[in-house]
């Protein structure tokens, strides 16, 4: 056994941790409160989507106006992730980590005391700054103050939140609007911030970095301006929000401001996004294969609900019913993940898990009305473990090169390359609907049968994630997984 197996506290090269918790408490809170804000902040922003009729109806206005709402929380994400490391190691994790909650609970009192359409989108943008602090800044304070040899034990904690959040979303939406009031969706947020504040206050230690380098303004105006015209295009394409020439507009342009900022960043002596990271082999497949498995497999919040509803017929409740069950499955690969990859490493997991999970997410071609609900949640159940023990390896072998001067650069284009993938994912997802769709020559409801190609398309995108991690050495991350013991 080495040195690092008996390790029971913060690795050595860590910025020491002031006034932290004895380590066996903040090992099991810090990654719970960190948890519960991301499952705070993914759940908001699935659940409005359900009420967004309801909104619509009670501000007089349009529900395709109303779109402007989500949209803007995207912006505001995009523009924001990539300044968050910084922030981070100019003020401490721990003070923007209750920014973030903070302000993130502001945006929603906002949003609950709404009146017009300009208030509640200027409300989302409030949230959406808090929204892109939470989750970078809330994993770089886990991994600053967890030993390499638990840290995948500490980060499955953070993928449940982005697989329930989705799921539960949009039924939960459903409800609140449905018995309650819309208001009540961004209410409930109140308690669970004030919470949030307290525990971070006690629990979260305040890990900085000892020298920070300036603010990378340039990059930071040219990566906001890529990224949000990007997400943004990606995310509004085919949905009426702005014209087909607008959004080709706005994707060409961010296009552009991308390229301009890969420039940047080759010169810079400090850039905010820093694309040198990539060359950690582990970071490099955890980023890049990264990307085109969420692409694939990110689609599947929209796609399920989307065919259970609009082609079966089902309710929303129905449909939350039934895909519901993958929760559950990710809750069960909590427990089994460090052992998992303990027993076969990285690079093994990544490969055959990456084919299991597309497979069980190939598997919902064959749904059809008749097909009993015991079987599709089985097959949901047993798909959501394999698909978040998955994200949960990606997260971990991401910083198994990482230096601790280079965590919070690494946690802020992590958070970029995800957001953006999902973005892709949606649409290409509802790309392929619609062009199925079209070739019948209809332009009425979807059937089962458009729903095929879609899932046949993703799934074939998530499959290129095996030609990243087929080229990870077989003891990849082998100190964090713990196989070198």
């Amino acid at each position: 056994m080495d040195d690092i197996s008996k390790d029971r506290g913060p690795p050595p090269a860590l910025a020491p941790v002031e006034n932290a918790p004895p380590l066996k408490t903040r090992l099991m809170i810090v990654p719970l409160v960190v948890a519960t804000a991301l499952f705070m902040e993914n759940l908001d922003s699935t659940v409005i989507a359900t009420s967004l009729p309801a909104i619509a109806a009670d501000l007089r206005e349009d529900p395709i106006q109303l779109k402007l709402a989500l949209t803007s929380y995207l912006l505001s994400l995009a523009i924001f992730i990539p300044a968050s490391g910084w922030m981070a190691d100019r003020f401490g994790a721990r003070r923007v980590f209750r920014s973030a909650i903070a302000v993130f609970t502001l945006g929603s009192i906002l949003c609950g005391l709404s009146s017009s359409l300009p208030g509640f989108v200027a409300a989302r943008i409030v949230q959406g700054m808090g929204g892109a602090m939470m989750t970078p800044v809330g994993r770089l304070v886990i991994l600053r103050s967890t030993p390499r040899a638990d840290l995948v034990r500490s980060l499955a904690w953070l993928t449940i939140p982005a697989l329930v959040g989705p799921v539960i979303g949009p039924p939960l939406g459903g409800f609140i609007t449905t018995y309650f009031h819309w208001r009540w969706i961004f209410w409930i947020n109140v308690p669970i911030g004030a919470l949030g504040l307290l525990l971070a206050t006690l629990y979260i230690p305040d890990v900085r970095e000892p020298k920070t380098p300036p603010l990378d303004v340039s990059g930071f105006v040219l990566s906001g301006l890529a990224l949000s015209c990007l997400i943004f295009g990606f995310s509004v394409v085919g949905r009426g929000v702005v014209s087909a020439q607008a959004d080709a507009a706005l994707i060409g342009a961010g296009a552009i401001a991308l390229l301009a900022y890969l420039r940047h960043a080759r010169i810079a002596a400090h850039p905010i996004l820093d694309l040198r990271l990539l060359r950690h082999p582990t970071f490099r497949a955890s980023v890049g294969g990264g990307f085109f498995f969420r692409v694939g497999i990110g689609a599947t919040p929209f796609l399920l609900p989307l065919l259970f509803q609009t082609a079966f017929g089902l309710s929303p409740f129905q449909s939350g019913g039934l895909t519901f069950v993958s929760t559950v499955g990710a809750m069960a690969m909590k427990a089994t993940a460090a052992p998992i990859l303990r027993r076969f490493g990285f690079r093994t997991v990544l490969i055959f898990n990456g084919l299991v999970a597309t497979a069980f997410f190939l598997c919902s071609i064959f749904f059809t009305r008749q097909t009993p609900h015991l079987v599709i949640m089985a097959v949901l159940l047993t798909g959501g473990f394999f698909r978040s023990l998955q994200f949960t390896a990606l997260n971990a072998v991401a910083y198994a090169e990482i230096e601790p001067g280079e965590m919070s650069r690494a946690t802020s284009l992590a958070a970029v390359a995800q957001q953006l993938s999902l973005s892709v994912g949606v649409t290409l997802a509802a790309a392929a609907l619609e062009l199925t769709r079209r070739s019948r020559g209809e332009a009425l409801a979807m059937t089962t049968a458009d729903f095929a190609p879609a899932f046949l398309v993703v799934g074939a995108v998530s499959l290129i994630s095996i030609l990243f991690f087929w080229r990870l050495k077989p003891d990849a991350g082998a100190e964090i997984s713990g196989r070198n013991r």
